[in-house]
């Protein structure tokens, strides 16, 4: 029977490029998956607004890279179908109308649910300045000429003086002016809204009034005759432009990698207008000018009801005395029972291998790691890769510290992590200059694996301590991402972590590896073998399940697997926070699969994976996810669990959240995402649960802790 069954799978075509959504069209259901939350009445008033700042965070960013890179297929006349059968002008053309569809949606839920919602509960924002009070408008030009006016560059354009160079996301107000002598011709003006001011000013209200907010462009726009001092100003409304900012680097070319990304990054501010942002009152005159000199396509002008650039909402965010329409109900991050404060840290993860689930525990124990290894006497080396550090990282810190304390300390910086280059630009100058030896990761690759390596001379000889993780080495964003990280020092994984960083530096491969598959060399046949063993014990008739928990999913060769083990009656649950390719409810191809997405306080970023294996289970945890770019173009890292603890707890956090009922969506057959249906279940955030529980497992720890030193407590029949 299973022969016959199996001869069935082989006559689909599981390629069929129906079965595939389009990745950049899913990438825009998981905004819209961001906006629901800012359009649900059951968030606080400024989770909200939070919300609908990162929707528009999202777009700019999404225009500046995906919508780019389409733009540039289309000028190349490229002609590859993706994943869904689309060809690139075909994926424009579908994007562009899912996005203008999308700019309404924002705007419709800032101005009919947030801006009332603000009012009632006693914060007004003023849409236009000609609705100030007498009072309020003098405070306003007081403000500006006291610290807007001396920061402005007000530039007008005419035959001596071209139009000006418009940089990437800047706000700027345009006008049409004309000359006072009487001229009838009309001229183009701008000015850029400085950056270096913010954008919020409150004015003074009268004490039980509600309080006001305005824009900063519109103080300046009604001061834009003080500018042009010698034209009369016929319109000016406020426009703001996307470029291309996706870096075309040929590393094989460059010299010196760091050089060549720092002179791209400066061209990323004047790279090709790709979307037009304009006032939807703005004059048609004045459009066309900027249009014409922008050389935008009409479909690439958004005409916006509202302020644009919606990401001031997260400054509103931080306005004091509206704590009462905030969340509260996700405590502070936790201490790590397994290793206190005061601990040795090394001592701590030689009694076993300990995991950790940020953000609802700290990540001040990876932090430790790094500074215990660069003030020990014992510790000979450190080795770490870097994609994404904080501004003021402390782990940067440690490592110069050890580096001028006589450790070797080699350190992989990714000059390629997109939109922090310039950041890693810097702390690589500054790691060099400390004494480390910095690598600038390989050519034609990022790389994206999450690795440190401490070798240290024990007493009975040198022992390897690795941490692993799925999450980078910020501890800004270890506040706001879920991640897991594993201590070990268990001798495969340290021969394997020395493999990998031989191989970082120096491309040399061992001829075997212990615990670790890494990518681009055999994780994409590691993801493919593991799923293929499901379809082969699902057609024994033995225990067959994947659970999977990423990013994104969009890996075409990944998810014909999955459809064919779906087929063969392996049931599939992802957990998916992002762009997901696969469909589900196709019959007799992806009946067996369920996906749903977690958008809520924090932003989902863990990849973890389940695999049956006919009841001896499997679980992994990964840098990666299944995208063609990390299994084929990036140094990515899958590794085991193997401690029955921390197995027990994996398996808890994925339970956990395919059990969510609040932040979950579920993909229906109709490739659309609906919220969890709550009837009959019982509520639960994932979220908030993993927070409570890592504040009781501290308050555990303490009582143990405690018991040790009340012996007389116990019992006389103990």
């Amino acid at each position: 029977m299973a022969g016959k069954d199996k001869e069935k799978d082989k006559e689909k075509d599981f390629y069929n490029p129906e079965y595939y959504t389009n990745r950049e069209l899913s990438w825009l259901q998981f905004n819209e998956r961001c906006l629901s939350e800012a359009r649900d009445h059951s968030n606080p008033l400024f989770e909200r607004l939070k919300f609908l700042s990162i929707t528009a965070s999202n777009l700019d960013e999404f225009f500046m890279v995906r919508v780019a890179s389409l733009k540039d297929m289309v000028n190349a006349d490229y002609k590859k179908l993706d994943i869904a059968g689309m060809t690139a002008k075909e994926q424009l053309t579908a994007v562009t109308k899912a996005v203008h569809d999308f700019a309404d949606m924002q705007y419709s839920t800032y101005n009919r649910a947030l801006v009332p919602q603000l009012e009632q509960n006693g914060l007004v924002i003023v849409r236009d300045h000609a609705d100030l009070t007498e009072e309020e408008g003098r405070y306003a030009d007081r403000y500006f000429n006291e610290f807007v006016y001396p920061v402005l560059t007000p530039m007008a354009v005419d035959s001596s003086r071209p139009f000006p160079l418009i940089r990437n996301k800047t706000l700027n107000i345009g006008a049409l002016v004309r000359k006072k002598e009487g001229e009838e011709d009309l001229d183009f003006a701008a000015v850029q809204v400085p950056d270096v001011i913010p954008r919020i000013l409150e004015l003074p209200v009268s004490e039980g009034k509600p309080r006001k907010v305005i824009l900063l462009e519109e103080i300046i726009e009604r001061n834009m005759a003080r500018l042009f001092l010698n034209y009369d100003i016929v319109c000016c409304y406020p426009f703001r432009v996307g470029r291309n900012a996706d870096l075309s680097i040929d590393e094989d070319e460059a010299e010196d990698l760091l050089k060549e990304i720092e002179k791209q990054l400066k061209k990323r501010q004047w790279g090709q207008a790709i979307r037009l942002e304009v006032d939807s009152r703005m004059d048609k005159r004045l459009l066309k000018v900027i249009s014409q000199e922008l050389q935008v396509a009409p479909e690439e002008v958004y005409r916006i009801d509202g302020p644009l650039d919606l990401t001031f909402l997260m400054k509103m965010y931080k306005l004091e005395g509206f704590d009462h329409l905030k969340e509260h109900g996700y405590p502070a991050p936790q201490p790590v029972p397994e290793l206190p404060a005061d601990c040795n840290i090394f001592e701590e993860i030689r009694k076993g291998d300990i995991l950790m689930h940020h953000p609802y525990e700290t990540f001040d124990p990876v932090v430790r790691f790094v500074a215990s290894a660069a003030s020990d006497p014992a510790v000979l080396a450190i080795k770490q890769t870097l994609y994404r550090v904080s501004g003021n990282s402390p782990i940067i810190a440690a490592l110069a510290k050890a580096a001028d304390n006589g450790k070797q300390v080699t350190v992989l910086v990714e000059l390629k992590a997109r939109f922090d280059e310039e950041n890693n630009i810097v702390w690589a100058k500054m790691l060099e200059k400390a004494g480390c030896h910095v690598i600038y990761g390989l050519v034609g690759l990022k790389t994206h694996c999450k690795i440190t390596l401490i070798v240290r001379r024990e007493e009975d000889g040198i022992r390897r301590y690795v941490h692993l993780a799925t999450g980078n080495y910020n501890d800004s964003t270890a506040r706001q991402y879920t991640d897991v990280g594993m201590f070990t020092c268990k001798e495969a994984y340290g021969e394997d972590a020395t493999a990998v960083f031989n191989m970082l530096s120096g491309y040399s491969e061992p001829l075997s590896w212990n615990r670790l598959s890494l990518a681009p060399l055999w994780l994409k046949d590691r993801v493919l073998y593991l799923i293929h063993r499901e379809t082969q014990n699902a057609r024994n008739g033995e225990p067959a399940h994947i659970i999977a928990k990423m990013n994104s999913i969009c890996h075409q060769e990944v998810i014909a697997a999955l459809y064919e083990a779906s087929a063969a009656g392996v049931k599939i649950d992802l957990i998916v926070r992002g762009i997901c390719s696969l469909r589900t409810g196709i019959p007799g191809v992806s009946e067996n699969i369920t996906v749903r997405s977690i958008v809520g306080n924090f932003l989902e970023h863990s990849r973890i994976f389940y695999f049956e294996n006919a009841g001896k289970p499997e679980y992994y945890c990964s840098s990666a996810d299944w995208m063609p770019r990390n299994l084929e173009r990036r140094v990515e890292i899958l590794f085991p669990v193997e401690n029955e603890d921390l197995r027990r707890r994996i398996m808890h956090i994925l339970q956990t959240e395919l059990k969510d009922t609040e932040k979950a969506h579920i993909l229906n057959k109709d490739g659309v995402y609906v919220k969890v249906d709550r009837r009959g279940k019982t509520p639960l955030n994932s979220q908030k649960l993993f927070g409570e529980e890592a504040v009781n497992a501290v308050r555990s720890s303490e009582n143990e802790n405690s018991r040790v030193f009340v012996p007389e407590m116990k019992g006389p029949e103990e």
